[in-house]
Order: structure tokens, then sequence, then C-alpha cells
């Protein structure tokens, strides 16, 4: 157990998570994922198919942190936009698989593309110090997210 020094007080606790709501929420919609009349949810379940390559629903389900029906319908609506693939497992037939299709594959790319664009535009905009402080912070943030994502239930 870490010590109750090292943690940040309340107001900074509260400064960072907002922050980083605003910037998902900015960095969410991206022209690709508009022109595919994507919803938030299925656009982080596309990339995380194109992300892990074929994957179990119940195991999407656990890494997306949606509810099964939930699931079920929106991977419904990205196999019928020819974006995912769905298939039946071969050694149990009450589990099904899905990947990403080449057009699926391809929208992953540009909507991440046109992410990083948005990022390393709006760096151009701040300051040296800050953009180092950034970069430098990255390590930290993705501990951050590990440990956030070891305590959902």
């Amino acid at each position: 157990m870490r010590s109750t020094t090292t943690l940040l007080d309340t107001e900074s606790a509260t400064r960072l998570r907002a922050v980083i709501g605003r910037l998902s929420r900015e960095l969410r919609p991206t022209p690709s994922g508009q022109e595919a009349a994507l919803t938030p949810t299925r656009i982080s379940l596309m990339l995380t198919i194109d992300r892990t390559g074929p994957v179990r629903l119940g195991e999407l389900a656990d890494v997306e942190g949606i509810n099964p029906t939930m699931l079920s319908r929106s991977v419904a609506q990205l196999v019928d936009a020819g974006l995912v693939a769905r298939t039946c497992d071969t050694d149990d037939r009450r589990a099904a698989w899905v990947s990403a299709t080449e057009a699926g594959h391809g929208l992953a790319e540009r909507m991440r593309q046109e992410r990083t664009e948005a990022i390393n535009e709006a760096l151009a905009g701040l300051e040296a110090a800050d953009r180092r402080t950034l970069e430098q912070a990255i390590p930290a943030l993705e501990a951050l997210a590990r440990e956030l994502k070891g305590r959902r239930p």
C-alpha cells in the first residue's frame, strides 16, 4: 500500500479527472468516425477489435467494460456496416469471435491518424516546456490507466 502523502490533494485529483475527460471528449469525434456514423461506443469497439485482432466477445466485453446486451447490439451494427466480421468458435459453439474487416481496419487506421494529427496540431500551440512536460508525463499516465483498469469491477 502506498503512503497517503504521495496522493494528490482532492482539488488536483478532480482537475486531473476533469482534464482527462475533456481530452477524451475532444479526441473522440473524428471525420472518419462521423462519416461512418459511429457512436463513441462503436468507435471504441472498432479500435479495440482492430488493435487486438480476433477477439472473443466475452473478452471484448471485459476490455470495454460494457454489458453483453449492449456489446451484442453494437457488434451487430459494426457487422452490418461491413467493419467487423463475426465467426463462431469451432471449439465452443456458444462463443463467437470478432475481427476487423479490411474496411474496418482502414477506418481504424484513419481514426487513429486523425486523432494523432489533432494532438500534434494542439501541441504546436503550446510552449516547448509544456510539450516536454507532457511527454515526460506519458509513462505516469499509462501507469494510472493500468491502475484504473485493474480497479474496475
